[in-house]
């Protein structure tokens, strides 16, 4: 642990900010998708039972969108930090920095907290969006919407390849109006100067580790180092950059959908402490009275279900009011000795 005093941090972030080591090696096969490719579908669903990870290119999402969404973002992050206190706290939407939820987890990160149904309007779902900032609003809503339009056509193509019907069973539930998915831009600032040689040396945590509760996320970020996955057998692993591609991670509530077969993965930033990295995404939830629990069509004859049926509200209330790095679909196992 490296104690930071207020002074040094301009009292923007913690006193007490943790710090881990950078892993060994940077993942070099880090799946790669093509959603133009005929074997597109069979490739997503090898990428979600090997990693719960992806990269897809040909997305359709226009790099000059973006980049201008960045901009944006950068642009509110740069303001007087009086002006972006202003705009929060994060309850739930809004702007939020230093913390991560409610249990005492902290991180080297600010962020804008967003509704992602743009379905629904709602005045609350744009209390981040003061003092006149239309073009911010613009470019996330037209940004939202077309990584939507991804995400639809990832899923339905992964339920080509399982064999779910309809095709749009798992789509339909990020379709459905009253879906409770939203939109996330965190950003990492680059670290007073004294401190740089410092993180170095041991980077700062920006993010603890953690699984998405939704089902499926999608990161956009740009062109800086810090985020990593933990492969299966624990180890962590960092993911080189590529803002040109959209980053999928397979959430809790994926896994229990496909009774485990999709699992999702663990994952974490580490502040680069030179450069600021700012991302941007996407996560996917079903309606608040949406019933989850492992589909009947992906379950073989005699195969049990290995969770409880919980409503997303039930199971994002209780992932909501927990640490980061608890194991948070422990509580909606029928038996934890069926966990492996």
């Amino acid at each position: 642990m490296v104690v930071l005093s207020r002074n040094v941090l301009d009292g923007h972030f913690p006193s007490l900010v943790r710090t881990c080591k950078p892993p060994a090696a940077e993942l070099e096969d880090v799946p790669a998708i093509d959603l133009l490719r005929p074997d597109a579908g069979a490739l997503l669903v090898r990428a979600c039972e090997d990693r719960g990870f992806f990269k897809v290119a040909n997305h359709g999402v226009s790099a000059e969108l973006t980049a201008r969404l960045e901009a944006e973002a950068l642009r509110f992050f740069g303001r007087p930090q009086h002006e972006k206190d202003a705009a929060g706290p994060a309850d739930p939407f809004g702007y939020g920095s230093k913390t991560i939820g409610s249990n005492g987890d902290v991180g080297w990160v600010e962020y804008l907290l967003l509704s992602a149904n743009l379905d629904v309007p709602s005045d609350a779902a744009r209390s981040a969006l003061l003092w006149n900032l239309p073009a911010f609003q613009a470019a996330a809503e037209e940004y939202v919407a077309g990584v939507r339009n991804v995400v639809y056509r990832v899923l339905d193509l992964i339920s080509d390849n399982l064999g779910i019907e309809p095709r749009d069973m798992l789509s339909s539930l990020l379709r459905d109006k009253n879906n409770d998915s939203c939109f996330r831009v965190n950003h990492y600032p680059a670290s007073p100067k004294p401190l740089q040689g410092l993180i170095e040396r041991r980077n700062l945590v920006g993010f603890g580790e953690h699984t998405d509760p939704q089902i499926i996320s999608v990161l956009r970020s740009n062109n800086t180092s810090g985020f990593q996955i933990s492969l299966r057998n624990g180890s962590w692993v960092s993911i080189p950059p590529d803002d040109a591609s959209l980053f999928f991670l397979v959430g809790d509530t994926f896994q229990v959908l496909t009774n485990g077969r999709l699992r999702s993965v663990k994952h974490r930033v580490l502040a680069d402490g030179r450069r600021s990295r700012i991302s941007m995404i996407y996560f996917g939830g079903p309606a608040m009275s949406q019933k989850i629990s492992p589909l009947r069509c992906l379950m073989s004859e005699g195969e049990e279900s290995l969770y409880e049926e919980f409503t997303w509200y039930k199971y994002k209330k209780s992932a909501y009011r927990s640490r980061l790095a608890d194991y948070r679909l422990g509580a909606f196992e029928k038996s934890k000795a069926r966990r492996n």
